[in-house]
């Protein structure tokens, strides 16, 4: 019955890190907070609880669920939208000032904000509804029940590792961005990223 359980075990672990191993808004956030080494572990763990929760919802059948709700594509394809146009001009407003550009003279954020970002970025994006609920919902539904709690686990197991990577990896960065020119290609290429994807997920809610 084990090597059984593996396969699914294993499916969990490669579809969950195909979908979230990407250079994406919320990986570019954890990225920048590993970097100035600001309430990393509590982002890591919302991250992770974040995508257990939605990894079971979608294996449970909300994915389903969510694909029949009316407007429900358009108001999180707005909201994501005008979100990540927020985000990214604030981090062009940063390459464009040097003075704080340097990660010990950055204005720290509480930790309260930084989980409310940490949240926007995972919930507001439209993308981890079809991607992590939908699509491995749909797959992990597929599969015999006694096979499903293995699938979330591990699809779990790679989100953990994913962000524990991402965010306590950053550090050996460090020399790099302890130069403002750093900070300023990290800030400037975030802020085209975000724009970018802001204007993807608008076209894509207003065709929808």
């Amino acid at each position: 019955m084990t090597s059984a359980l593996l396969p699914a075990f294993a499916k969990g672990f490669v579809l969950s890190a195909g979908l979230i191993i990407a250079i994406g808004a919320q990986n570019m956030f954890v990225l920048r907070q590993g970097l100035k080494r600001e309430h990393v572990w509590p982002i890591v763990l919302f991250c992770a609880a974040a995508d257990a929760f939605l990894i079971v919802a979608g294996v449970s059948g909300l994915g389903s669920a969510l694909a029949v709700v009316p407007g429900l594509s358009l108001a999180l394809g707005l909201g994501g939208a005008a979100f990540l146009a927020w985000y990214g001009v604030s981090a062009l407003l940063r390459a464009a000032s040097p003075s704080v550009l340097v990660v010990e003279q950055q204005a720290a954020i509480s930790l309260g904000a930084a989980l409310a970002g940490t949240a926007a970025f995972t919930f507001l994006n439209p993308h981890v509804y079809i991607d992590t609920v939908m699509l491995m919902g749909a797959v992990g539904a597929s599969l015999p029940p006694a096979d499903r709690p293995l699938f979330i686990a591990g699809g779990v197991s790679a989100s953990v590792i994913w962000f524990t990577s991402l965010g306590f990896g950053a550090r050996f960065l460090a020399p790099l961005f302890s130069r403002p020119a750093a900070w300023r290609i990290l800030d400037l290429a975030i802020g085209v990223m975000m724009l970018a994807l802001s204007a993807s997920l608008l076209r894509g809610a207003l065709a929808s």
